[in-house]
C-alpha cells in the first residue's frame, strides 16, 4: 500500500464482499455453492484455475467432502451468509 499512496497520494481501502449469488467467475464467485467447481464450464471461465497446481487433486477432495458432507460440517455456517470478504480490496484515490 505504500506503493500506492507513494503514486496517487493518500488512498483508501475498500473491502469488496462477494455476494453468494455472484455469477462473475472468478476464483472465489462460487464459494457458497461449492460444486460449481466441478463443473468444467465453470472452470474454463476462471483464469485462476489455469495457474493452480494440483488443481485434480483438490477438485477430487472437494468432490469427496461434498459427497461425505465433511464440506458442510466444516463450512455449513457460511451458507446463511449473503455475502462474504474474501480478500478483495479496492484501492481509491480521492484524486
Amino acid at each position: 500500500m505504500d506503493d500506492y499512496e507513494r503514486w496517487l497520494g493518500p488512498v483508501d481501502i475498500v473491502p469488496v464482499p462477494i455476494p453468494h449469488d455472484c455469477t462473475d467467475g472468478f476464483l472465489y464467485a462460487y464459494w457458497r455453492r461449492p460444486a460449481a467447481y466441478l463443473d468444467p464450464r465453470i472452470r474454463k471461465g476462471s483464469s485462476s484455475f489455469w495457474a493452480i497446481d494440483g488443481a485434480e487433486e483438490g477438485l477430487a477432495r472437494l468432490e469427496a467432502d461434498l459427497e461425505s458432507g465433511a464440506w458442510e460440517e466444516r463450512y455449513g455456517h457460511l451458507l446463511d451468509r449473503d455475502a462474504i470478504d474474501l480478500g478483495y480490496r479496492l484501492v481509491v484515490s480521492p484524486g
